[in-house]
């Protein structure tokens, strides 16, 4: 039977950052897929598309947020049949795209220097190990959302129970959490405009692991060692995500390796690093041989 022409190589990978905001925060994963793959036709930008009889335009996500939750930082990788300049694809994505999914960055996908070892472009998901949440408690004082992380932090294992793809399980939710701390909602100036009630923030640092720890396991942390019970659901941001400085807490952008100098990673990417490096007899190889 045959197989049909095969697709266009990928010549160049674009990696995009992406805000998921208001109402758009309750889109699943598979509409903000479509909605993506709607935006590129409408942009006119090259996408390059899988073989077989049902091609698939190649766009991979990494580490996406769950229904109901927004982010400001959510991940995705696109390839492209000819080259373009980041900058326009991501004005043109942006523009192409609904309000609520807001395109923040696009940088492209660096293969390495020349004489390095490949990367892969899989490996970038490596670089997602922990997330920085926010969380509004509507209706819950700042001294209870304390003593609650008082008492969660003290806790040397927190267990819940989540029904995951594989059943129930329980699983510890300590162990994910690098930094918890209830802030007062005077200092953030949006909390404290928006509420006519009792209002908690809740910032935390959460380590990637599996079964991965969500947000609304920690709450059901909190509400089993301290009885926290907001009495309406709770309002939740993922601030940033990326490598995890241990020493710190802090996160890097996980895109600052992409944009040091390289050669772009394509389907032709290992021929361009061939070409880029030194040969016997060059000049530069002579150089790097001396030192």
């Amino acid at each position: 039977m045959p197989e049909g022409p095969a697709p266009v190589p990928v010549i160049q990978r674009l990696r995009v950052r992406y805000a998921k905001r208001g109402r758009l925060r309750f889109t699943s994963h598979r509409d903000i897929s479509r909605a993506v793959e709607r935006a590129v036709r409408r942009a006119g930008i090259p996408v390059a598309f899988s073989a077989g009889f049902t091609p698939h335009p190649k766009i991979s996500y990494a580490g996406a947020a769950a229904t109901g939750v927004a982010s400001e930082a959510e991940y995705l990788e696109i390839g492209l049949t000819e080259t373009r300049d980041p900058a326009r694809v991501r004005d043109e994505l942006d523009a192409a795209l609904p309000a609520g999914l807001d395109i923040l960055d696009v940088v492209p996908v660096r293969a390495g220097r020349a004489g390095d070892a490949p990367v892969k472009p899989g490996a970038f998901a490596d670089r997602l190990q922990a997330s920085r949440w926010r969380i509004r408690l509507d209706g819950v004082s700042h001294d209870d959302a304390a003593a609650a992380v008082a008492a969660f932090l003290d806790a040397g294992e927190i267990e819940v129970e989540r029904l995951t793809k594989k059943g129930r399980r329980r699983f510890d939710v300590r162990a994910a959490v690098h930094a918890l701390e209830a802030q007062s909602p005077e200092l953030d100036r949006r909390a404290a405009e928006a509420a006519d009630a009792p209002c908690a923030i809740l910032r935390m640092v959460v380590r990637h692991s599996t079964p991965a720890v969500r947000p609304d396991d920690i709450l059901t942390g909190l509400r089993q060692v301290a009885d926290l019970a907001p009495p309406s659901p709770p309002l939740v941001t993922r601030l940033a995500q990326g490598p995890l400085d241990a020493a710190t807490g802090g996160l890097a952008d996980p895109l600052d390796p992409d944009r040091e100098n390289g050669l772009p990673s394509g389907d032709d990417a290992e021929t361009a690093r061939d070409r880029a490096r030194p040969q016997p007899g060059d000049a530069a190889s002579a150089d790097a041989v001396s030192a």
